[in-house]
């Protein structure tokens, strides 16, 4: 999908924010921007998980007629691709064999593979930050064949190049990414409702069917989600990443300083 448009502020819409829901779990670093938005320009910031993910039972796992020995290296690009992969593995009583490669999207990710293996014994390659540096990677790989741990709700780029460029590679959706219950938000009010996927905006509409936007300011990071806001019929008032703010954070407090002087 091509970039969309930098919008514009309404300046209809341009009023004081003094509250934001962040759609996902609050961060576990002190030092996230989130919190210097809340001290330096005194606003509510909250954070809840508009997502949850769930493994795919075992049972339901062999309906996919995957062997997962069959394959010498796998991707992950999650935590949750990780976990799920070797819940997986243990309850198929599979032990990964030491000459599997492991390529995982960053190093974050592969220093969470310790969990689970030890990693000075095993062959781990690492990205930088996106699918797509990742590939970069596989290419120098592509005689491997590769399982793909992945949602049933998954990012496109990564195994669909690989898919259309001769690589052997086999998606397993190992766990589900479902809309969380927010009934408890039902009577509660925000200025600003902070989405970084698609799936944020699905579980919004499914636990607010009849969701009236009125003065709520809506911020998307990415263009998938942005485009999902619109597919929804919903405004979209902020946008990131852009030139000047490639960060949620960044293109809040861009918008704050607008409407907050």
């Amino acid at each position: 999908m091509s970039e969309l448009n930098v919008i514009q502020p309404d300046p209809k819409r341009l009023k004081k924010i003094k509250s934001i829901l962040v759609t996902q779990a609050a961060p576990t670093d002190a030092k996230s921007p989130y919190f210097d938005i809340e001290k330096k320009y005194n606003i509510k910031v909250d954070f809840r998980s508009f997502i949850e993910v769930k493994g795919v039972a075992y049972k339901e796992f062999r309906k996919q007629k995957i062997n997962i020995l069959e394959h010498t290296a796998i991707i992950f690009t999650s935590r949750n691709a990780i976990d799920h992969f070797f819940r997986i593995c243990k309850e198929a009583k599979i032990e990964t064999p030491s000459d599997m490669k492991y390529f995982c999207i960053t190093e974050q990710t592969a220093n969470y593979l310790q969990k689970y293996i030890v990693i000075r014994k095993r062959k781990v390659f690492t990205g930088t930050k996106t699918a797509l540096d990742l590939l970069e990677v596989i290419k120098k790989h592509k005689s491997e064949n590769f399982l793909f741990p992945c949602s049933n709700k998954r990012q496109k780029d990564l195994p669909d190049y690989m898919g259309t460029n001769d690589f052997k590679i086999t998606e397993a959706v190992m766990y589900e990414t479902v809309s969380s219950d927010l009934s408890d938000l039902e009577n509660v009010f925000y200025d600003v409702l902070a989405f970084y996927s698609p799936s944020g905006i699905t579980s919004l509409m499914e636990n607010f069917p009849g969701f009236k936007q009125n003065n709520t300011r809506i911020a998307a990071f990415g263009p998938t989600t942005a485009q999902a806001v619109k597919d929804a019929n919903l405004i979209l008032d902020i946008q990131a990443p852009m030139p000047n703010a490639p960060s949620m954070t960044g293109a809040l407090e861009q918008y704050i300083k607008l409407a907050n002087n």
